[in-house]
């Protein structure tokens, strides 16, 4: 199977370079399923139903978010009504919707996504996401009642990142970090198959601070003191992500190559 699994969306770029690029990359790559992390696709925290729709008609299947994932109001009852919007599994007990599925790609094959938060370095104390994994992976096992396995891996702490990697290795397809929005140079297949990437970068405009216009933040760093808020920076945006092709009787991942399409990175293709 030929799985893409893209970065953290930011802003408006994020949003367009999403719609303008991924159609075309669907059938070129001849992808067979699509996760991107949408987190910060509205106004760089949260994303919004209408976004959510922009990125899933621009050819995504599953849409997964972070620890901003209610920032937008609307998404509390949108992730209700829309299965293919994940929010992680660690994120509350309360929460609306669900942090694991599986889904239906082409030729019948099935495809476990899920998602978790670390705790380290994070602003609030999430649930353990080694215990949270452990009981989906289980009961999902790839090559079993999955053909693959996609895990997105929501930290701060690169350390925590490449723990829960070697975790899910041997029972995972993809796992890929988000949450920095610094891609990482170290793209592989890990030991037991799963295709890794410790930070799949962002989906925005590099030409900034994280996706943010350089102003604002820069200002803070100079002076120690606010004048305005953060808005995303609105250039040329550079998808940022994973590709990674797996063999689908074993969930086995063959190969992992880092993707950045447009903006100011330098391009790449599986």
């Amino acid at each position: 199977m030929r799985l893409l699994f893209l970065g953290d969306v930011m802003g408006r770029a994020g949003r367009t370079a999403v719609a303008e690029r991924l159609p075309g990359l669907r059938r070129d790559w001849r992808l067979d399923f699509v996760v991107i992390n949408g987190e910060n696709a509205t106004s760089g925290a949260g994303l919004s139903g209408a976004h959510a729709k922009t990125l899933l008609d621009a050819g995504a299947d599953v849409i997964t978010l972070g620890d901003h994932a209610f920032d937008q109001r609307d998404m509390l009852e949108f992730i209700t009504q829309e299965p293919r919007v994940l929010r992680p599994l660690n994120f509350s007990k309360n929460a609306p919707g669900q942090g694991a599925r599986v889904y239906t790609a082409p030729g019948g094959r099935k495809v476990l996504v899920a998602q978790v938060l670390g705790q380290v370095f994070m602003k609030r104390p999430f649930d353990d996401p080694f215990s949270a994994l452990d009981t989906v992976l289980k009961t999902h096992p790839r090559g079993g009642l999955v053909q693959a396995s996609i895990i997105d891996v929501h930290c701060e702490a690169t350390s925590e990142k490449m723990a829960l990697g070697h975790w899910c290795d041997g029972r995972a397809s993809l796992v890929a970090g988000t949450h920095t929005h610094v891609p990482t140079g170290d793209a592989r297949v890990l030991p037991g198959g799963a295709g890794y990437i410790s930070d799949a970068g962002m989906c925005g405009d590099y030409d900034s601070v994280i996706g943010m216009d350089k102003a604002e933040p820069m200002r803070r760093f100079l002076t120690g003191m606010p004048k305005g808020r953060f808005t995303p920076a609105n250039g040329p945006a550079t998808l940022s992500g994973l590709f990674v092709e797996t063999d689908d009787a074993t969930g086995v991942a063959k190969r992992a190559v880092m993707i950045r399409q447009g903006g100011v990175l330098a391009e790449s293709a599986p």
